[in-house]
């Protein structure tokens, strides 16, 4: 069993296959956490220390004991109201206005299988799994509060997930000002923190640095997780590395506003914390009315950095995304984008699409500008309706023709958004997010439809169905170009709940899409990486990394979003040279080495411009891919060198079981007769023996792994290395 319950003394211990999650009720009926680590056995109550500190302390009315305190104790579920006064998770207001709860341990109940929450993501898993559910209840009877407490147990993966639902069980209004989903607290430690930052075009580069007194945090309140700071961060020791040190980390399974922080205490305490942003966020309930906090992914490493990537992986391939996709091969396409902006036709799509099939490519996906009057970014977002002068035909015979070019087809779609020249907007101009009397702040000269209400999603799902009803479409690109900056829904009084009610209602709208269409592709886009989250992956299995395709920055790009994501969720694609985003040029081989590193590979180039020689090493890339893609979607990736420092980057995928590995290497930063470079390898079967398929030399396993492979010492910038090992089995 992985939950075990300790009656007598109100213990709840939950194992997975290599870690331990301890917290138990006290005497006075607070949950108190005491433990999250390496697996081990029996009860850690042992671990919080009590002293007299009632100087500064305060301590709960009934408990008549000065070394007792909230503000010193290590809390599951810590709140503001009686002593605590770190940063909280929850802070609620009552009927009359006041702040303050005292939250007690009423009830518990253990159940088999993983839970599910309402309208929000969550991991799941299969019938087959060793999956359990603990909840736990904490209750104020006071103002008609309870808060469940839910612990998901994915033993396989190594993975804790947490959960709250906060329930008005009273009969007047309660107002939740801050809810946040989790906390560890650690009695001591010397630690780092890890976040993954960035901005438009450069998103999840890792910045480390050392806890100190005071509070950390990172977040967002741009109406998306955003592309300035990820809602994933990890704790660990001051010297963890890649393979040694303990490590912590929380992943946030949601798409909106978040903050995380990490706060060093008085006492030298860390409290490690993430949900929902408390910023724009004011949430009422009355009388039997509930909020959830969405989900929080936890895993433990005790071997650095390099296996909690393991188990995010893991987690997110198998417990977050879904359905026929998560699986299966995804096609090589190319996106028409870069090829042709807005301005294209749909002869010149179909030549397109036979330059693909020519390459070897699976898929053409018809970008921006197929819609309504959109020649340009400033007219006919929000009507969905297809432009059959611009095709020169329905849509439902350009993809016949796309079809029988022997490509399949795929359309890219922006249903969140608005323009003011449009006819939805001129017929609904309340269904946009504006508070009345103000000008909007315009992004990309558009406004973001209020999907908290249902007319406005009713309306843009029947629009999408028309569309997808019209043929054989077997991609959809979801893209989302800006931030919400006007919070103001038509729909409600209470504008502090219209940011959250958005999310329910985005994910409402996704599920009932892949649930009508389950054989559909769907990849999300937010001005490239700019919602890159395990809420969107709960929906579709990929996502676009970062509108920057440059090959130089894609390596920092998809080194950093790997610390949390597997490369099977990333769309990666090859793009012209000199890059549009910054006017590099970086090899065709060394960009298509890179991309074939994310599951979702392709091409943003106008095909039908390339020389002869380009067009084969593009076959050759396809078929490099097709020929590794299992090892990307499923493999263990391994980073052997850190593109932000090193002269070379080098990365490696392995079979879980040692059988085979590919081991890539870029050089970026190129010195003439410079120090030989060499790429050491990890993950393979100690004391086995490869053969490498393109020498077909023979290498022993514990060689490569202590000495590594030499690359050449006159390496040129940009060159690109790819070896595969097969082991050699007796």
């Amino acid at each position: 069993m992985s939950i075990r319950i300790d009656d007598a003394t109100r213990t709840f211990t939950l194992h997975t296959r290599n870690t331990t999650y301890q917290m138990h009720v006290d005497e006075y009926g607070y949950l108190l956490h005491l433990y999250y680590g390496t697996r081990s056995e029996g009860t850690m109550d042992y671990l919080p220390t009590y002293a007299d500190r009632s100087g500064c302390c305060a301590c709960p009315h009934d408990v008549a004991n000065r070394t007792y305190s909230l503000d010193v104790l290590p809390q599951e579920f810590p709140f503001q109201g009686n002593g605590d006064l770190r940063s909280t998770l929850l802070q609620v207001r009552d009927g009359e206005g006041v702040f303050g709860c005292d939250l007690r341990y009423v009830r518990h109940e253990m159940r088999d299988g993983k839970y599910a929450l309402p309208g929000l993501p969550a991991a799941y898993s299969d019938a087959a799994d060793d999956t359990q559910t603990l909840s736990v209840t904490l209750a104020d009877e006071r103002i008609g509060l309870e808060v469940e407490l839910l612990f998901g147990v994915l033993p396989d993966v190594d993975v804790i997930t947490r959960a709250a639902i906060v329930k008005n069980v009273g009969t007047g209004r309660i107002t939740v000002e801050k809810l946040q989903t989790a906390c560890l607290d650690f009695v001591h430690g010397s630690f780092d923190v890890i976040t993954f930052n960035g901005q438009h075009c450069m998103e999840r580069k890792p910045s480390r640095q050392h806890v100190l007194p005071g509070s950390f945090s990172v977040g967002s309140r741009r109406g998306q997780s955003s592309h300035q700071y990820n809602p994933f961060m990890i704790l660990c020791d001051r010297d963890a590395t890649e393979t040694a040190g303990r490590a912590w980390s929380m992943t946030f399974v949601y798409s909106g506003n978040f903050k995380a922080e990490v706060e060093q205490t008085q006492y030298q305490q860390i409290r490690m914390q993430m949900g929902l942003s408390d910023e724009l966020f004011s949430y009422p309930l009355e009388g039997g009315e509930q909020l959830v906090a969405p989900e929080i992914i936890m895993t433990y490493s005790n071997a650095g950095l390099e296996r909690l990537s393991h188990n995010l992986h893991r987690c997110i391939r198998k417990n977050v995304c879904r359905g026929e996709w998560r699986d299966a091969p995804r096609p090589v396409l190319v996106n028409s984008w870069e090829a042709h902006y807005f301005n294209f036709t749909g002869d010149e799509l179909v030549r397109l699409a036979e330059k693909a099939a020519d390459l070897g490519m699976d898929m053409l996906v018809m970008d921006d500008g197929w819609f309504g009057e959109r020649h340009d970014d400033f007219r006919s977002l929000g009507d969905w309706t297809v432009n059959e002068e611009k095709l020169g035909g329905t849509l439902g015979q350009l993809i016949e023709r796309i079809n029988a070019a022997g490509v399949k087809f795929g359309i890219w779609v922006e249903p969140e958004m608005v323009n003011e020249n449009s006819d939805l907007y001129r017929a609904h101009p309340d269904w946009a997010l504006a508070v009345p009397g103000k000008a909007p702040a315009l992004g990309r000269d558009q406004l973001v439809l209020d999907f908290s209400r249902a007319e406005v999603r009713k309306n843009i799902f029947d629009q999408l169905c028309a569309v997808l009803d019209q043929g054989n479409i077997e991609y959809l690109k979801w893209d989302f170009n800006r931030s919400i900056v006007d919070i103001y829904s038509h729909a409600t009084a209470d504008q502090g709940r219209v940011v959250y009610d958005y999310y329910l209602g985005l994910y409402d709208v996704l599920e009932r899409l892949v649930q009508r269409y389950p054989h559909l592709l769907i990849e999300g886009c937010a001005a490239g990486g700019g919602r890159f989250d395990a809420g969107w992956f709960h929906y579709a299995p990929q996502f676009w990394t970062s509108d920057n395709t440059d090959g130089h920055d894609r390596m920092t790009i998809q080194y950093g979003s790997s610390f949390g994501y597997p490369c099977s969720v990333m769309g990666a694609h090859v793009s012209a040279c000199p890059n549009e985003v910054n006017g590099r040029t970086v090899s065709l081989s060394a960009r298509g080495l890179i991309a074939m590193s994310g599951g979702g590979f392709g091409y943003e180039l106008d095909l039908l411009e390339l020389p002869e020689r380009a067009c084969e090493i593009i076959r050759n890339q396809v078929q490099q891919f097709r020929d590794m893609e299992r090892l990307v979607r499923e493999g263990l990736y391994y980073r052997l060198s850190n593109p932000m420092t090193d002269d070379v980057y080098m990365w490696e995928f392995a079979a879980e079981d040692g059988s085979e590995a590919i081991v890539n290497s870029v050089i970026a930063k190129a010195e003439g007769y410079g120090e030989a470079r060499y790429v050491v390898p990890r993950g393979l079967t100690p004391g086995a023996l490869y053969r490498e398929v393109n020498s077909d030399r023979v290498y022993a396993a514990n060689a490569l792994m202590d000495m590594g492979l030499p690359l050449p010492v006159s390496s040129a910038l940009y060159m690109s290395r790819s070896y595969r090992f097969v082991r050699v089995d007796e």
